[in-house]
């Protein structure tokens, strides 16, 4: 007979696996009478996990997210993914401020038995971190606001500063957040402006919930808005230029982050790109390995030439 502690981390086991069961199904599985099951559901309850129940001897129990946080049951596999996307969120700063991951890595290090710390210090062992960027990150405390704020559904007052500082205040129809790998984008609807814009999360300085329900009607690909607005973003210069390349392997070229790009015939395409100055521009297109034509403006294409004569001349024929 297993103990009652046992009898509950086995119940929530089977739980987690399926929408539902009926409770003579969890008595057979967990070889007790159905009184025992009810009981320990019951137990479960006050643990704070979430069982909903339907009546009838068709009903059964199934579990959902419950109010507060109850004790977690992982696996030896789920324990170490766990404590390795901790280690990286740690590291990363992918959830804005590190402590709060590494606080939660901690504390799971602490629980695991021998066999997974030692399996997880061999993983610490042969990872290698490479440092990004400083770039600002933001509070896990608004990364969870601002996805509340898409499942709600709900209008909400944004309090926001732009990239030159200005301080702005506008009701916006909140939608999706979008992590691009260095930084998190708020997509929402500026009511006032009838626009799908994008917002930087770090830049946010207060969201407030207005409590009136919207419905979102033709919402755009978040994930597409982001890159073409961070392709588009505040560069005091912009350059188009084509490449001999179809739409595909152009954006393998250029990834949608850096330029927006549309096809000029079946075997080529039209890419903008902006960039820091005419020198800064040539450099990269330069790096880019691959015949192309600038066609505005002409303070790039002569960056190009010019740049492209210093190496032909620095690597000319008969040279030591």
């Amino acid at each position: 007979m297993l103990s009652t502690s046992a009898r509950l981390l086995r119940l929530v086991s089977l739980l987690a696996v399926r929408p539902a069961w009926t409770c003579g199904e969890l008595a057979e599985r967990m070889e007790v009478t159905e009184r025992t099951v009810r009981r320990d559901v019951a137990r479960l309850r006050e643990l704070g996990y979430a069982v909903e129940s339907d009546p009838g001897p068709w009903g059964g129990y199934r579990l959902r997210p419950g109010t507060r946080t109850p004790p977690l049951i992982l696996d030896d596999e789920e324990a170490l993914a766990v404590a390795v996307g901790l280690r990286e969120a740690a590291l990363s700063g992918a959830l804005g401020g590190d402590q709060a991951a590494l606080s939660a890595l901690l504390k799971l290090r602490q629980v695991l038995p021998r066999r997974l710390a030692d399996r997880l210090g061999d993983m610490d062992a042969a990872f290698v971190h490479t440092p990004r960027a400083e770039e600002p990150q933001v509070p896990p405390g608004t990364l969870l606001e601002l996805a509340t704020a898409c499942r709600r559904s709900e209008r909400a007052r944004l309090s926001y500063r732009d990239w030159e500082g200005r301080a702005t205040v506008r009701d916006v129809d909140p939608y999706r957040l979008v992590h691009t790998g260095r930084r998190w984008y708020f997509v929402a609807r500026d009511v006032e402006r009838d626009q799908w814009r994008t917002f930087r999360a770090d830049r946010v300085q207060r969201l407030q919930s207005t409590g009136r329900p919207v419905e979102i009607a033709d919402p755009p690909d978040p994930a597409l808005l982001v890159a073409r607005s961070v392709a588009t973003g505040p560069y005091p210069l912009r350059a188009t230029v084509r490449v001999p390349l179809p739409l595909d392997r152009a954006l393998r070229l250029v990834p949608p982050t850096v330029g927006t790009h549309r096809p000029d015939g079946p075997d080529a395409t039209l890419i903008d790109i902006g960039g820091p100055d005419p020198e800064g521009l040539a450099t990269y297109l330069l790096g880019l390995g691959t015949p192309l034509r600038v066609l505005t403006p002409a303070s790039v294409r002569k960056a190009l030439t010019d740049r492209a004569r210093e190496l032909f001349e620095a690597n000319g024929e008969g040279e030591a």
